[in-house]
């Protein structure tokens, strides 16, 4: 069977909101597009490549599905591992608009995300990548759906825009699986979790005094 993985750059603050350019994702007023670039290197890419060859298929939010459409389908290089991969796998979108995708081997998926995520880990295969789409993560958090979770967090406070973990989103915890340095300078912590079910607490404070 295959795993659901998600894949997110965010920064200190949690923000995932367009990472790769000032146009990528505007929405809500955001003006910080483009953030996580200045941290990219040889050793981001490489790490990125790795991530790419577990890939069997992508599973996509609309937003994220509309700007890696008009981008990755003009990458033609042979030798690109991420374009390669976007462009010759399969791509489920969960969206209830998108009626006519043009991107070859592309399927839109109907009705419930939960549900067809789950449907898509009874295939055959390695991973199904879930890169970007914010809103469909958010939408299988608590879910028991997303076997892995690859955060790249850069060394940067943004302040404002969209983030990963909202305000009142399902209390999980997780197991760090991977901790590794990349990008300009090691600046870049990428952390691969592994969800363990509801948050658990405790307490540091002391026992009452009469307490034996």
């Amino acid at each position: 069977m295959a795993q659901i993985t998600a894949t997110t750059f965010v920064s200190l603050d949690g923000v995932m909101q367009a990472p790769g350019g000032p146009s990528e994702d505007t929405s809500d007023g955001f003006r910080l597009g483009g953030w996580s670039v200045p941290y990219g290197d040889e050793t981001f890419g490489d790490y990125m490549a790795k991530v790419f060859e577990h890939a069997g298929g992508f599973l996509l939010g609309r937003r994220t599905y509309d700007i890696f459409a008009s981008y990755w389908p003009r990458v033609t290089d042979p030798d690109n591992p991420i374009a390669t991969g976007l462009n010759s796998l399969p791509k489920y979108v969960a969206s209830a608009t998108l009626t006519a995708p043009e991107w070859h081997d592309t399927t839109v998926l109907e009705g419930d995300a939960v549900a067809a995520a789950r449907k898509l880990k009874e295939q055959p295969g390695d991973e199904i990548q879930i890169h970007g789409s914010g809103a469909l993560i958010r939408s299988l958090l608590g879910h028991d759906v997303i076997d892995l979770h690859r955060l790249l967090v850069f060394p940067v406070y943004l302040g404002t825009g969209a983030r990963l973990f909202p305000d009142g989103a399902a209390a999980l915890g997780f197991e760090v699986v991977d901790r590794t340095a990349v990008g300009a300078g090691g600046g870049i912590t990428a952390l691969t979790l592994r969800p363990t079910g509801p948050a658990r607490t405790g307490s540091y404070e002391l026992p009452p005094e009469n307490a034996r």
